[in-house]
């Protein structure tokens, strides 16, 4: 990687010219890049708002978190899990693992450097990114420096920032209120009546937790089977005011939930899933894995989780919705000691109103409402993916035969590499390139596994042009 200078050096000059990848993100899917770009001999730069790699892990993840996944589907390119490792790595373990990556292959990324905008220079045909540079104790004040180069790759990520819903009254709750990536431990709520809003995995892991540690959660499924016929009145209303972003109510298709054990007989279910997919139609895999569901844990729609009528796998692959991996919160939600509630109408100081009108007494509030890209707070231009590149030369050679195109062209929506949502357009595994030097590294909603396969792609692709360009020197240079 290109050397990093010290402060007041990279601060003298204001604009560095990186002769490699700009890479923004030094979550596990910027090491991963980072890595496969120096086996194939390409330097780099790698920006970091915060102060450690992988921030997400470090500083926004709970005590108890593991990964979700066998250790095989989760480990990065080139590097291995220890195999001391458990299949299941705990969070201090993935972390530690991480951290040896970073040092295998030799990644110092720039910390506490918030990228505030990459825009890119036609005239030039480079990048131009500016950071601002965070101040230290030492008084020095934040500064903004210039990166300038050839390729950029957006490696942040899916989680870069957590998504808050609007919940009416919750200003006035007057009690303890965090988002899940706040949250380290049931034990601060020992004793306590928590509303976790979300059932997600996070939601299912958290509510689980505050039962090990003697609290009384209350989950909001947010469409219980028991209050079906007051959300659907609520439903135009709440989806009037909030288009669909996640709160107490909302659009169908976001309040139905598949949870699927874990393991079944030893096994996996997620390497299952995948064993099924790759001899089997999705619409069977789906129903098997349904009805391995339903045999474990019988019909939870009586526990008051509603199945989707699409399946895990179907759902995943077009909506990027994880199934819920069960790790022992069924079994708490059947007991008793988790109560699944339906959705929020609105808070009260001290407690919180149901759509089905039920009024419960609570301590503090815990939101599992997940979280979200940041690429469109930072990426201030549009750029497209290869196969729009060729769809907007097809359109300008049609304009200039003056053809009319039916339907037209919209230049503002659906015909740009990035959506309004800070994903790619492109589905897996065709969104890891756009136009002009833009890259993607962890935007799949396939997990590590699908960061892992960006980034690989990224470093051959890159690592192709670099030692195109590269030769011809290297000749020069021999001639006598």
């Amino acid at each position: 990687m290109a050397g990093v200078a010290d402060r007041d050096e990279l601060l003298s000059g204001r604009c560095v010219w990186v002769n490699g990848p700009i890479i923004v993100g030094a979550g596990p899917s910027g090491l991963a890049v980072g890595a496969c770009l120096r086996e194939q001999g390409v330097p780099f730069v790698i920006l970091e708002r915060a102060d450690c790699i992988a921030s997400l892990w470090q500083k926004r993840t709970y005590d108890r978190l593991r990964l979700h996944l066998p250790k095989q589907f989760c480990q990065l390119p080139k590097l291995p899990f220890p195999e001391e490792f458990p299949e299941y790595p705990t969070r201090k373990q993935f972390i530690g693992y991480l951290e040896s990556y970073a040092k295998q292959f030799d990644i110092s990324p720039r910390f506490n450097q918030s990228v505030q905008s990459a825009k890119y220079d036609e005239t030039s045909g480079l990048w131009r990114v500016t950071a601002v540079v965070a101040g230290d104790d030492s008084g020095n004040r934040s500064a903004e420096v210039e990166y300038i180069g050839r390729w950029l790759v957006a490696a942040t990520g899916e989680n870069a920032e957590k998504v808050v819903p609007e919940l009416e009254g919750l200003g006035e709750f007057g009690g303890d209120v965090k988002h899940v990536c706040d949250y380290k431990s049931g034990e601060v709520y020992r004793g306590k009546r928590v509303l976790v809003v979300g059932c997600g995995n996070s939601g299912m892991e958290v509510s689980l937790d505050l039962c090990d540690h003697d609290a009384s959660p209350s989950m909001v499924v947010r469409d219980s089977v028991s209050d079906r016929s007051t959300i659907n009145a609520c439903r135009m209303i709440a989806c009037s005011k909030m288009s669909g972003v996640l709160m107490g109510v909302g659009p169908p298709s976001s309040l139905q939930v598949h949870v699927l054990p874990r393991e079944v007989l030893g096994k996996s279910t997620f390497e299952l899933a995948v064993l099924l997919m790759k001899w089997l139609p999705l619409w069977l895999a789906d129903r098997i894995l349904v009805v391995l569901a339903w045999l474990v844990f019988g019909n939870v729609e009586k526990l008051g989780l509603k199945r989707p009528s699409t399946g895990p796998l179907e759902l995943k692959n077009t909506q990027g919705r994880t199934p819920v991996l069960d790790i022992g919160a069924i079994g708490k939600i059947r007991s008793g000691e988790i109560k699944v509630v339906p959705g929020i109408k609105r808070f009260i100081p001290g407690k919180v109103e149901l759509v089905d009108g039920q009024l419960l007494d609570v301590d503090s509030v815990i939101l599992a409402t997940g979280y979200r890209s940041n690429v469109p707070r930072w990426l201030r231009v549009l750029l497209f993916s290869l196969e729009q590149v060729s769809l907007l030369l097809s359109f300008a050679c049609s304009m200039w035969r003056g053809k009319l195109i039916s339907g037209g062209f919209n230049l503002q929506g659906s015909d740009f590499f990035f959506s309004k949502d800070g994903l790619p357009k492109s589905p897996f595994p065709n969104g890891w390139k756009g136009s002009c030097g833009l890259y993607a590294a962890g935007f799949t909603r396939r997990g590590l596994s699908g960061a892992a396969a960006d980034a690989v792609r990224i470093a051959d692709d890159i690592g192709r042009v670099w030692k195109e360009e590269s030769e011809p020197a290297k000749k020069l240079i021999c001639l006598p």
